[in-house]
């Protein structure tokens, strides 16, 4: 529900709706032809093709970790550190990986995503409560997190519902992983927190410390934003 409202907010910007999800497709289609090919290239060996290929993914699990990661704990276990372990792990246990698409490729990073959000979790929280039985499940976690990657992948307007079309929404989440990244950091933090964790505008306010009418209108800018990088990125081709 949260994902379509931004969709809605997004695609309202301008009257040229069909053609630029079109050109997004097109875009998509060739972004993803190219992963495919540094895929094919790092499992012939190419380390530059690997350390490449890797990179393309770290903004979008850092939105991922991010949303994982409760506000209280982010002074002790920060999303970048994290996401930093899972490109370390991922570089180092490669040749274990047997996909050769994306959408595997992205299937792997967010298993060795949860393992290392359930490991920060466990050492820098739960050891400093050593009378408390241990919570962290990497089930729950693996759970969230897919959630998240769905929400995430909603937020990226599609023409159709197709099993096809559900796959490669939740590749265009990357890219739009990388535009959120080009937010600042309180316009970020509100999309993350209203979207793709689903809170009230009530729980948002009191989580970023402002009252809900500047949270509301905080939110606004944020889309109003993220409409502009659209727009620029359509623009240019990208």
């Amino acid at each position: 529900m949260m994902a379509t409202e931004l969709v809605k907010k997004i695609e309202t910007g301008g009257s040229s709706s069909g053609q630029r999800r079109s050109d997004r497709l097109s875009s998509a289609s060739s972004t993803q032809s190219s992963a495919n090919a540094l895929i094919s290239r790092a499992r012939q060996g190419s380390k530059s093709s690997l350390g490449s290929l890797l990179e393309q993914y770290r903004n979008y699990l850092v939105v991922l970790a991010a949303t994982q990661i409760e506000k209280r704990l982010q002074p002790r276990v920060s999303p970048s550190d994290v996401v930093q372990e899972t490109m370390l792990r991922a570089h180092k246990n490669f040749a274990q990986f047997r996909g050769t698409t994306e959408s595997e490729l992205l299937a792997w990073l967010r298993q060795i995503l949860v393992n290392n959000l359930a490991r920060f979790v466990e050492q820098h929280v739960l050891a400093a409560r050593r009378d408390v039985r241990r919570e962290v499940s990497i089930e729950r976690l693996g759970a969230a997190l897919e959630q998240s990657t769905i929400q995430l992948a909603a937020l990226v307007p599609a023409q159709g519902k197709s099993p096809s079309m559900a796959v490669q929404q939740r590749e265009e989440a990357v890219v739009l992983a990388d535009r959120l990244a080009q937010l600042p950091d309180d316009y970020r933090e509100v999309l993350v927190l209203r979207n793709l964790q689903g809170l009230p505008f009530e729980e948002v306010a009191g989580r970023i410390g402002r009252s809900v009418g500047a949270t509301r209108m905080l939110w606004l800018r944020a889309i109003d934003k993220l409409r502009t990088i659209y727009r620029k990125d359509e623009s240019s081709g990208g």
